[in-house]
Parts: structure tokens; sequence; C-alpha cells
């Protein structure tokens, strides 16, 4: 008898849960991720239009005769495109990218693009993360995109290495979309790691702008590559808040809304201590830029506003349930988008008639705010007890006193890997691991290896 009157209580628990549910997911919108940001200043945004146009260019068969004609300002001189490669260039091993020369704005450029659904290459870029992710400087990377990422560097090594020596004061910026600002991301943080094989480029001179963010690499790396990564986010774009592994997403592209309701529903369940506390759970790396337009129960798109934060808890941890997740993955609708706000900005700057004193006052300052919020996040890290947060690395730990500790949290935390986990790998150690000769003499890719 009890158990039968037991039954109506358990059916009006579960229905207040899954109301509850229901009203919560309806209700997020994307502008909530990043409510208590700050806003973006059109100084540190302004790379982020261009860079658009640079990717965009990789589609281009004649960049003389682009079919994606540029708002002005942002076209691309083709008497100063170095390199392009396209999937023959590459056999399959990466995704094709161009070397530009910035001259305008002292830059040197690798634009690499995003997924091509024609390409048997990218997925299986993708699917070689089924077992677990690789591990790298003490966190988790996607294996795939690390291999993509090594192969680029290996084949531009010595280019980028003369461009840097022969334009001393112009920076090195990596920058993809989708599956391209994962393999830029990892390039990013390979580059860094070997500095000396690019001429002891200075860190401050490498930047990575990825656009569309795939979840590539773990919290510890996402938050500690801060300084050199940015991530651009517009509105309710899916792919940087969905943490299913790409492989599972890129398997059911077809049926995605149906994947994405399932996750959503399932990471509503999982504490947030939990997710922060999974090692191998992975993330949109860097300091994040969240383009928002759109506002809950309004319709229309309204002047976007651009808000920017190196979050730890919360970095785009809930899908949002919307009609434009997928298009705001597109590039096109991010380069317009970004450009808008950008002139938003310069608008205000000019209608509050900035001194040029002023703005280089502002930008001193914003990069001063920037370091601060960075350290913030590392301390934010440790006191959530992030795995792997006292990692060892070449630019120190987050508390030295700790670094003993942290050899063997990470010993223990690896399950059958060897010491060489444990130390930086060097980028001769990382390209023999990856590659080996082909009976031609060439290097090609091993046979997908993951660490677990």
């Amino acid at each position: 008898m009890s158990i039968l009157c037991g039954l109506p209580l358990i059916e009006c628990v579960y229905c207040i849960g899954c109301a509850r549910w229901a009203w919560k997911r309806c209700l997020h919108t994307a502008g909530h991720d990043s409510e208590t940001w700050g806003l973006a200043t059109p100084e540190e945004f302004e790379p982020v239009p261009r860079l658009c146009r640079y990717i965009l260019a990789v589609y281009e068969d004649d960049l003389r005769q682009p079919l994606w004609e540029p708002p002005r300002g942002y076209g691309i001189d083709p008497d100063c495109l170095v390199i392009k490669k396209d999937y023959t260039d590459t056999h399959g091993q990466a995704p094709p990218y161009i070397l530009y020369l910035d001259h305008s704005h002292a830059d040197i450029v690798l634009a690499i693009r995003g997924l091509n659904l024609a390409k048997e290459s990218d997925y299986a870029l993708l699917l070689d993360n089924k077992l677990g992710k690789r591990k790298f400087d003490g966190g988790y990377v996607h294996n795939g995109l690390l291999k993509a990422a090594g192969c680029i560097l290996d084949a531009e090594c010595e280019r980028l290495k003369e461009l840097i020596g022969k334009y001393p004061s112009y920076t090195l910026t990596f920058t993809g979309h989708s599956l391209g600002s994962g393999v830029a991301a990892l390039l990013t943080m390979v580059a860094v790691q070997n500095r000396d094989r690019l001429g002891n480029i200075e860190r401050k001179r490498v930047r990575c702008y990825a656009i569309a963010p795939a979840r590539c690499m773990s919290l510890n790396l996402a938050v500690r590559y801060a300084d050199v990564i940015n991530s651009v986010v517009l509105q309710d774009d899916f792919l940087p808040r969905t943490a299913t592994p790409l492989e599972d997403i890129f398997k059911s592209l077809f049926c995605l809304p149906c994947l994405l309701c399932l996750r959503c529903m399932g990471d509503t369940c999982i504490p947030e201590g939990k997710k922060l506390k999974d090692p191998r759970r992975l993330y949109a790396p860097g300091r994040l830029y969240h383009i928002v337009e759109r506002k809950p129960l309004r319709c229309g798109r309204f002047p976007p506003v651009v808000r920017t934060a190196v979050p730890v808890d919360g970095r785009f941890e809930h899908i949002v349930l919307s009609c434009n997740a997928l298009s705001d993955h597109a590039i096109i609708w991010i380069e317009k988008e970004a450009e808008r706000a950008l002139e938003l900005m310069r608008e205000k700057d000019h209608t509050l008639e900035i001194p040029a004193k002023q703005k280089m006052e502002r930008q001193e300052t914003m990069e001063k705010e920037h370091g601060e919020e960075y350290r913030a996040a590392l301390r934010r890290a440790v006191s959530l007890a992030v795995p792997h947060a006292f990692s060892p690395s070449q630019y120190g730990t987050f508390d030295e006193k700790d670094e003993e500790d942290s050899h063997k949290s990470i010993g223990d935390a690896s399950t059958g890997s060897s010491t060489r986990s444990l130390t930086r790998e060097s980028w001769d150690e990382l390209i023999e691991r990856l590659f080996e000769k082909d009976e031609s003499g060439h290097m090609v890719l091993k046979k997908p290896l993951i660490v677990l």
C-alpha cells in the first residue's frame, strides 16, 4: 500500500524536475554566458575582421578575382602572399592554409580553413581521437588536431624562421576557423614551446585567433595559454559549447539538433564541480571574445557588443537551444558581425573624441588589466582544484612550492604513460613520434596513435 502511495509522489517529483530543466534551458540565452564579462576595446578586437578575410582567402581559387568581394580596407594583396597550400600539397595531413605578409599591420599570418564536408581527410583528423585525448604539456589535447599542427609547423618552420628574422618587428599570428581553429590553437602551443626553432621569437610576439573554436584542449591548458591564444564566438555558435567529442559531432552532422538536445539534457544533470575536475574534458582555448547581437524574447539582430574575459568555471558550458546555433558558426556571418561591431566601437570613440594620447594610455591600461585577469584566472583554477593546475611548464607554475606535488599528481592521472609525459616534449621528439619516412624518403603521418 505504501508503495502505491509513493508512486504519485515520484511522478510529481519527476515532472517538477523536467519542468525545471525545460524552464532553465528555454530561458538560457547566449548572453548569459558572458553577462559578467567586460567590454572589449577596438584596439584589441581590431585584428578579428581582417583575419576572417584571410581565412576566407584560403577558399579562393584566384585571389585577384575573389568570389567574396572583401569590404573596403580588408582586402588581401596577392603580391604579399608567401604560400598557398591545398589538400594536394598537404596530402590530407592538414587542412589547406596560406602564409601571408600583412605589411600594413606588421604581421606574419598563417591562416587555416575550416572543415570541408567533402574531404575524407578532414574527417580522419577528427576521428583520430577515439580512445582519449593526447597528453601534452601537463594537459590533454585533441590527438588528430595536434598531428595536423605538427605537420604544418614541420613544413613551414624554416620559412617562418626566415620571415621572422627578416622582419624582427612583426608579430606572428596563427588563425583558423572551426576545424582550422583547433589546429591553429595547438599550432600556437607547439610554436611557443619550440621558439628556438623559430629564431627565438619572443613569446609576446606570438598570438592566435581561433574563430568559432573547437574544444581542443583541457581546462588547465586553455587558461595557461590565454596570454597568446584568443577565441572569437558569435552569439549562439554550437561548437564552442558542445563538450561532445568532435568525432561524435561530425558523425551525427545530419541529426545535429537531436544530438545537441540530448547533450543539453545530459550536461544539465552533471554538477559543475564534476565537469571542472574531469582532466580529459576539452574546452575552447585561451581568452574568449563573445559577440552578442540578440536579446532574450526579442526578434531580430541588435547592434553587436563584444565582451571578453578569461573564464575558468562557466567557460561556454551550456548549450543554447537556438535556431541560430548553426548559422552563427559560419565564417561569413562572423566576419560580417565582427566588422560591424568594430565599426560601432570606433564610432563611439569618435563621438567621444578620445585623443590619440588617451588611446595609447587606454591600450597600456588594457594590457595591464589583461595581465591581471590572466593571473587571476590561473589562481581561480588552483582554487577550484582543476586537475594538473600545478603542472610545471617553461614559464612557471601556479605555485612553485607545489611543483614536486604536481609531478606526482600528473603521474597518477596518466594511465600507462611514460616519464616523457611529465616533461616538456622537444620539437624533434614530437616530430619523431608523429611522423615516419616512407620508401621515397618523405615524411608521412604514422598510423593513429592514441595516448591514454
